[in-house]
């Protein structure tokens, strides 16, 4: 269930042109190992539901930051650049984590990597951050635990839409989950990862 307001625009996010939804999306995560390093996971899907993958990348980094409360961006960003640099151009971005982490605007990951990368991206955050209360809430499937919807470059709410009619029956859209597995090495990547 939605539970931003229709139209609604959050504090620090500027109204933009409705997206087109054959976009290039690319949902990304990071998994660390315990030597220091990331494996960094994308996944790219052609059109805003992200039911049929175009691409599965997957990028090593052998040495990242070390973990900073209010600074996981420091961490995952070289990771999210590594693996954006092998795959193709991309139009939307989604991060496992907030884009934005209080109604002020305070920078979250997702933020980060906008400014980083020069795209709009949702942040979709499996557990509540407290002081994220501008996250709209999205429900799927059978599930009773929401995920928290933040985004820059785009307002909450159509983010919070895209992401409760993506691809799959469970709590995690399809495209995050498989990003998730692809990072933690529990997949190879399904299709070939040709350099753009």
């Amino acid at each position: 269930m939605v539970q931003a307001a229709p139209g609604e625009s959050r504090p620090g996010q500027a109204s933009q042109t409705p997206i087109k939804d054959h976009l290039a999306v690319g949902a990304v995560d990071v998994c660390y190992d315990g030597s220091g390093g990331a494996r960094a996971a994308l996944v790219v899907c052609r059109g805003l539901v992200c039911s049929k993958v175009e691409s599965e990348h997957v990028a090593v980094v052998s040495q990242t930051a070390p973990y900073e409360p209010g600074a996981l961006f420091k961490r995952e960003l070289p990771g999210i650049q590594a693996v954006l640099a092998i795959g193709p151009r991309l139009e939307l971005l989604l991060v496992d984590g907030y884009a934005t982490l209080d109604p002020q605007g305070r920078p979250g990951l997702g933020a980060h990597a906008a400014a980083a990368f020069g795209l709009p991206v949702i942040g979709v955050a499996k557990t509540l951050f407290r002081a994220a209360t501008h996250a709209a809430e999205v429900r799927r499937g059978a599930a009773t635990r929401p995920l928290y919807i933040t985004a820059v470059g785009l307002e909450t709410v159509v983010a919070a839409r895209i992401v409760a009619a993506m691809a799959g029956p469970h709590r995690i859209p399809d495209a995050l989950a498989r990003a998730d597995r692809l990072s933690r090495g529990l997949v190879r990547p399904a299709t070939a990862q040709p350099a753009s």
